[in-house]
């Protein structure tokens, strides 16, 4: 990777992220599929604040350390393709779809570890599902995804263009398949083929468990077809779901104190809430 991508590394992944962001936020006003449980200025400041918490944390502890593992084993010919020598035009392409499978893997380890679960929890207690979902989680469990990242980047001999590459794919599908916002339903079928739609992943994030536990995915969706975890609709339709944990439904549990207290939280997730909150509670 030349010198210059590397130092402006950061320079390119904010401005991507800043770019999809104002764009699937446009998407959802001009298009919405569902209607709000909780008006943006409840949730987005705890939202928006975990992402800051978590990009100084990172900047702190580990700033660009998957690039550098990659740059560290190109150097020391570190992983499957550094050790077979695979070109390029072969290596970034196959190293970005390995690197999604790493973060399929995790994200199913994640959802059947308790202790993993408690840090990722954070993520699905959001009562809606719009692009701000997508950046909502906990510094905890960002580096511990960090140093998952770091090995499997190592493990693969990924590329430090391919990682590059990846970080910013990533960052910017997970907005786009946590929109708040519609496909034409045949659009949704094609497209659903190559990239994890909103569509998609918000049957993800229903409270039923059988639900939650299907359509992993972040970017691709073939790892979800490929290994059985596929749900093609909510059981309840995307107007009706009910989207979140049973636990953790008060408007004071977007705020960012709650969210980052949460995994400390205890709770009974199978018991019923008494009440949902409802647009008229907003």
């Amino acid at each position: 990777m030349p010198p210059t991508v590397i130092a402006e590394e950061p320079i390119i992944r904010l401005a991507a992220f800043l770019v999809v962001l104002a764009a699937v936020a446009a998407w959802e006003g001009l298009a919405p599929r569902r209607h709000r449980i909780l008006r943006r200025i409840r949730r987005w400041p705890g939202n928006l604040g975990l992402l800051v918490v978590n990009g100084l944390v990172v900047r702190l502890v580990a700033p660009g350390a998957a690039i550098a593992v990659a740059l560290a084993g190109e150097r020391q010919d570190w992983g499957l393709l550094n050790g077979l020598e695979a070109p390029a035009w072969l290596a970034i392409p196959l190293a970005i779809v390995l690197l999604d499978l790493a973060v399929y893997v995790q994200h199913v380890v994640f959802h059947a570890v308790p202790a993993l679960w408690r840090l990722h929890r954070v993520h699905h207690a959001d009562l809606d599902f719009d692009v701000t979902t997508g950046i909502r989680f906990h510094p905890l469990e960002i580096l511990l995804s960090l140093g998952i990242k770091c090995a499997a980047v190592a493990a693969i001999g990924a590329p430090a263009l391919a990682v590059l590459a990846f970080e910013v794919l990533l960052n910017a599908t997970a907005m786009f398949n946590h929109a708040n916002a519609s496909l034409p339903a045949r659009v949704d079928a094609w497209v659903r083929w190559f990239v994890v739609t909103p569509d998609m992943h918000r049957v993800h994030h229903s409270v039923l468990t059988e639900e939650t536990n299907s359509n992993f995915g972040f970017n691709v969706p073939w790892w979800d077809r490929l290994f059985g975890t596929y749900h093609t609709q909510p059981a309840a339709g995307h107007s009706a779901m009910v989207i979140g944990l049973r636990a953790f439904r008060t408007a004071e549990d977007a705020r960012i104190d709650r969210l980052l207290l949460q995994p400390f939280r205890s709770n009974n997730e199978r018991a019923h809430p008494k009440t949902h909150l409802t647009e008229g509670q907003q």
